[in-house]
């Protein structure tokens, strides 16, 4: 019985070879003189990379087949642009390749239709990003860019968002071995600061302070949206009763608050 064996595309990944970092390194130099079986062996030694990889993607209702193909020819581009002279380790530098391979795939093959000229404008607009960069050691604009492509500035926007893949609020980012960090973890909740927080218990508090009906006429003003008319009509008293009350009672809550 084999443990943790998983076929796709027909491979046992429990039967693939796993090398050291030496040992990748020695065939990477190989497979730079043009070492033809020392690209295989290196493929096959690197494919659970690619299985690892496009598990985060198990979400998407993609066939697993297709993917870890895709994946695998970001592994090869990987492979083919390595820089051994870079004290890089290969995952490192191999892994976003093949991420950006199946986001391509996902991308091309999105039930959500991106026109043609509009993935050409993004795709341009990555490309003169990245020269920019060279160039000025730095972020360009979406000005900038605009005035490079001589498109204009909404354009490049729209092109931009069209061709971006949603990401789930519970893609891990981040694992040392510990708990996990999500991308939920790094998105503020303005709405849910410690400040409006605090805030609601202040005014908790001094809404205890008011009577039954000063507590009722604010509920239905500004918990209910309705109009001081509106309030009187229901209370059973006149409109500016209801405005002399609210007043005397925001006004004593402003004590307390």
């Amino acid at each position: 019985m084999l443990i943790n064996k998983v076929e796709i595309c027909g491979v046992n990944t429990s039967t693939l070879p796993v090398l050291k970092e030496k040992e990748m390194r020695e065939l990477l130099f190989k497979i730079k003189e043009g070492e033809t079986e020392c690209r295989e062996r290196f493929i096959k030694s690197n494919l659970r990379l690619v299985l690892s990889v496009i598990q985060r993607f198990n979400n998407r209702g993609e066939n697993v087949d297709d993917l870890f193909q895709v994946g695998c020819i970001g592994l090869i581009k990987a492979i083919d642009n390595f820089d051994l002279s870079q004290n890089v380790k290969f995952s490192t530098y191999a892994v976003p390749m093949i991420i950006g391979e199946i986001r391509r795939y996902l991308r091309d093959n999105n039930s959500i239709r991106v026109s043609r000229s509009l993935r050409d404008i993004a795709y341009k607009a990555l490309q003169v990003r990245d020269r920019l960069i060279k160039k000025n050691n730095e972020e360009p604009t979406i000005s900038e860019i605009s005035k490079e492509l001589e498109i204009p500035r909404e354009d490049i926007v729209f092109a931009l968002d069209a061709i971006q893949d949603p990401v789930s609020l519970f893609e891990p980012i981040y694992h040392d071995g510990g708990d996990a960090i999500f991308v939920m973890d790094q998105i503020s909740d303005n709405k849910n600061s410690d400040e409006s927080w605090i805030e609601n218990i202040s005014i908790k508090e001094a809404m205890k302070k008011l009577n039954v009906r000063e507590k009722l006429i604010l509920n239905l003003r500004f918990f209910n949206g309705k109009t001081q008319m509106e309030v009187a009509d229901e209370i059973g008293i006149s409109q500016a009763q209801v405005s002399r009350l609210e007043k005397s009672a925001l006004k004593h809550m402003r004590k307390h608050v």
